[in-house]
């Protein structure tokens, strides 16, 4: 349910000592964290277990708030600027569902209709297919705050059986810790009372410079080694194709600008028809879950980012179509403030994730039903350092 009051303008904050559980629904209550050595700091609030803040030092030392999003924290609840996904955990099933229908067991036949068919709320492309779980997703929910320590944050939501169409009711835990040498690690554990898909997914937007010396991705570079990207449509649905990346503009094999990448897509439609950017789900080849598969760094801050994550694919965007003339998102006062605005191609979201709508793609033979005797479990950890 979209929340239409105004709350009082600032949240209140849980300071990092204080272990007291708060009250359900007060979706501005906020934790901040620290990372033992100092290296990193954290900001987080209930609604959709959201990071607001992150700062980490650049090259010279000086923190730098790298994560997009509302100063003032009610646009996180009122959508009074829209409702771009700014730092959330999506869900019950991130990313799209094809004509917001699935089956169980799945099936690539989204017309179907019977006791096994499941219907979800279309809530993108003039309802055409479901985003990120619906128009009531985990990232308009209010968590529970579980438990709190200096360093880390636990979080708790219970998802209905039948809400949003989905079956069977979800527990998940969410929890966040700040570690030495600024690394954040993240887990996600949901249990299901009966088969149900569930894919999670952090939605954070990213810019490793705070805007500070560009106001693109032109010195952003990434690597991840991904040979494959899953083919969709117009609309970014999955068509059950595997495409490789080779000679593509989405060849981050080998680092590179993904500035320059960006403005060699145009002709590929990579993020959809007449969209100039990418919004695509690479699947990770050899990933171990032990060792950093993802690289992201600026240049010009220093700022670098390697991740390590027990999933199997990445979602990235580059903020294609963030700016909208009509209702333009006011940046935070550490990204300039001052009547500037967050514009297309100056961020990007990293999503560590399963394949996307494995649920209506059989063929894939990637099992995102979860239930009694089979819990899901999401685990990446965040590591920042300086080149």
């Amino acid at each position: 349910m979209m929340l239409t009051a105004v709350l009082l303008c600032l949240p209140l904050v849980v300071s990092a000592a204080v272990t007291e559980r708060w009250a359900k629904g007060s979706p501005l209550q906020a934790v901040k964290l620290v990372a033992p050595d100092g290296s990193a700091k954290a900001n987080f609030i209930t609604r959709g277990a959201t990071l607001t803040n992150f700062w980490v030092k650049d090259k010279h030392g000086k923190f730098r708030d790298i994560i997009l999003g509302f100063d003032n924290h009610t646009n996180y609840v009122t959508d009074a600027l829209g409702h771009p996904y700014f730092g959330p955990v999506v869900g019950r099933y991130a990313n799209r569902i094809k004509n917001g229908t699935f089956s169980i067991p799945i099936s690539n036949d989204t017309s179907a209709t019977g006791p096994n068919v499941y219907h979800t709320p279309e809530n993108e492309n003039n309802g055409t297919d479901t985003l990120h779980g619906g128009t009531d997703g985990f990232d308009r929910r209010t968590w529970t705050i579980a438990a709190t320590s200096k360093h880390s944050v636990t979080f708790t939501l219970v998802d209905p059986d039948g809400y949003q169409g989905f079956p069977g009711t979800v527990h998940t835990k969410v929890s966040y810790t700040l570690e030495p040498k600024s690394t954040w690690k993240i887990t996600m554990h949901a249990t299901a009372s009966e088969r149900t898909p569930i894919m999670l997914s952090g939605h954070h937007y990213w810019n490793l410079e705070a805007y500070q010396e560009t106001q693109d991705l032109s010195g952003h570079y990434a690597q991840f080694n991904s040979s494959r990207i899953i083919g969709t449509n117009g609309q970014l649905i999955p068509d059950g194709r595997l495409l490789s990346v080779e000679g593509t503009p989405a060849d981050f094999r080998q680092a590179k600008s993904i500035g320059e990448a960006i403005n060699e897509t145009v002709a590929g439609q990579y993020c959809g028809t007449g969209c100039v950017g990418f919004d695509n789900c690479w699947v990770y080849d050899n990933n171990t879950g032990k060792a950093p598969i993802f690289s992201l760094w600026s240049v010009n801050s220093g700022i670098r980012l390697d991740v390590v994550t027990n999933q199997p694919a990445l979602q990235v965007y580059t903020c294609d179509g963030i700016y909208n003339a009509s209702l333009p998102i006011p940046r935070k006062a550490a990204h300039g403030g001052n009547g500037t605005y967050y514009t297309d191609h100056s961020c990007l979201v990293v999503e560590q994730e399963s394949w996307i709508d494995a649920i209506n793609q059989p063929d894939y033979g990637i099992d995102q039903i979860y239930g009694p005797g089979r819990d899901y479990h999401w685990e990446s950890s965040y590591i920042f350092s300086t080149i």
